[in-house]
């Protein structure tokens, strides 16, 4: 079940920039790219390192530990030492700038393409 959270407000945040948040328990990051605003977990599917302290190079997120890099639109890898995407969230932000993200339950199996974040997971 998906439930609906209020984020602080991206007005200001600009384009490339990041900005990190818990939502309901859940860590979030927060992107502006191409002026849209996007939603992912703040995790890295590889090792447990927070996603929002690494660099955004156009849609790609990249890990500052070890380099894996996520695309922000659907959380997808691009290869080792990820092997597997992170969860994305949809987010709307209305016109007075209040930002809201939902956040429904994580896949129950490994299978479903994502797995938590954990130490040196590369398989």
């Amino acid at each position: 079940m998906a439930e609906s959270f209020e984020a602080p407000s991206c007005a200001d945040l600009e384009e490339g920039d990041t900005l990190a948040c818990n939502l309901g328990g859940t860590d979030v990051m927060l992107c502006r790219v191409a002026g849209v605003l996007y939603a992912m977990e703040d995790l890295c599917s590889h090792a447990d390192t927070t996603l929002s302290d690494g660099l955004l190079a156009g849609y790609q997120i990249i890990c500052p530990l070890h380099g894996a890099a996520f695309d922000v639109r659907d959380g997808s890898h691009s290869g080792p030492p990820a092997y597997t995407g992170v969860r994305v969230f949809p987010v709307a932000e209305d016109t007075d700038g209040v930002v809201t993200v939902e956040i429904g339950d994580p896949p129950a199996q490994e299978g479903d393409g994502y797995r938590p974040g954990g130490f040196f997971q590369t398989r």
